[in-house]
């Protein structure tokens, strides 16, 4: 395998810096070998490695308050209660006894639809439901504050460092195995070799970083009044969850708490691997067909609007295909019962959701995942490739 080959393959790997969906994307040499041999085979590790970090923080920051809203549609689907934890008067007397009687119990201090029920201000009911992607952003703003919107936006940035330790490797390790294989003993399959490296890769990355997703998806999910005490980071958020199993399992086993770590891994690796195989498959004849629109030597802008493009299209295309493997995968990482969230499977929890609310209900949030994912891969890929034009042009000038 000579070196212009592998840096092809890597180069295309390195885009999948990001987010969710991003990171799941499984690379595919054949457009690579025309755009990106002739620029991209002298870059090392560290110019992809910074160009794919780059479109990764890129990515998170901008779009995690749509994630914010898919994640808080599905959640509510699922049976997530949105209301004022104080709004129950057993609750409130059982907290603060009877001196509290008197409560300010609005959504928000600028609510003005509250209505007095004894001695308690408390809001309708509708303030706390969220009835799509615009009222979700906007009842976070009101509730929890501006930065509400993106609350679990460091989780998803530590994502990307173990990303690129482990999954990058591991692909170029696999995809080189695979095809020395096949080409000796089956060459018909040789052209499937970064397909099957790149979902091996993906399983393992995934695997290994699993905790840090989930910790982002409960993080999203659950609110936190403005004026509360401060929201739970990464690693309280995942203490909980190891307390809450041991706490109430039959067996206290440490074993047990940390299997509930890895809850929702399956429903995740179901999503990614075929979204992997719409989001290439779509996005590599697209932005082909438009690099091959360019009659001169591609410029950065030429190179940022047709990865920007296909990146878009692809990435719309793919999420809301797997709309439904994202519900399963958002309703078992928020599963508050421990004993369930230890026993639920991908197909039990995809059954039970068709079984509540119909095709529907496993289109929740589709709006907001396929708002989010379209612009992320499209940012991811343009943003790489942009960089790479530009430290290829400084290594050509030096």
């Amino acid at each position: 395998m000579d070196e212009s080959s592998r840096n092809s393959r890597f180069d295309h790997c390195a885009t999948l810096m990001s987010t969710d969906e991003i990171k799941a994307s499984v690379p595919s040499k054949t457009q690579k070998q025309v755009s990106d041999t002739s620029e991209g085979s002298k870059l090392g590790l560290p110019e992809r490695a910074f160009s794919a970090a780059g479109a990764a923080f890129l990515s998170a920051v901008l779009v995690n308050p749509l994630d914010v809203a898919k994640t808080r549609l599905q959640a509510q689907a699922a049976g997530a209660a949105y209301s004022h934890p104080l709004s129950n008067f057993t609750f409130r007397m059982a907290l603060f006894g009877p001196q509290m009687m008197f409560s300010d119990m609005r959504c928000s201090p600028s609510c003005t639809r509250a209505g007095i029920h004894g001695t308690v201000a408390l809001c309708p009911p509708d303030c706390f439901h969220y009835k799509g992607t615009l009222d979700v952003i906007s009842k976070v703003i009101r509730q929890e504050g501006f930065f509400g919107l993106w609350r679990g936006t460091n989780a998803g940035l530590a994502l990307a460092i173990p990303t690129v330790g482990i999954y990058l490797p591991c692909y170029d390790i696999f995809c080189n195995r695979i095809e020395e294989f096949t080409l000796m003993n089956a060459p018909g399959l040789t052209p499937y070799a970064p397909f099957v490296a790149g979902s091996l890769a993906r399983s393992l990355a995934c695997s290994s970083c699993y905790p840090i997703e989930l910790a982002r998806t409960r993080m999203q999910a659950f609110k936190h009044a403005r004026g509360d005490k401060r929201p739970h980071g990464i690693w309280k958020t995942l203490f909980d969850v190891v307390y809450q199993v041991r706490s109430s399992a039959s067996s206290n086993s440490f074993w047990t708490g940390y299997r509930a770590l890895w809850t929702g891994l399956g429903a995740q690796l179901a999503r990614d691997v075929p979204y992997s195989a719409i989001c290439w498959s779509t996005l590599e004849p697209v932005r082909r067909q438009l690099l091959s629109m360019v009659r001169d030597e591609p410029t950065a802008a030429n190179i940022f609007g047709a990865n920007f493009a296909a990146g878009f299209v692809a990435g719309s295309v793919a999420a809301a295909a797997t709309c439904p493997f994202d519900v399963a995968k958002t309703r078992r990482q928020i599963e508050k019962d421990p004993t369930r969230a230890l026993n639920m499977t991908t197909r039990q929890t995809l059954l039970e959701v068709w079984r509540d609310g119909g095709l529907k209900g496993l289109f929740t949030g589709v709006g907001p995942r396929v708002g989010r994912a379209g612009p992320s891969v499209g940012i991811v890929v343009s943003f790489y490739e942009v960089v790479k034009h530009f430290i290829h042009s400084q290594h050509s000038v030096s």
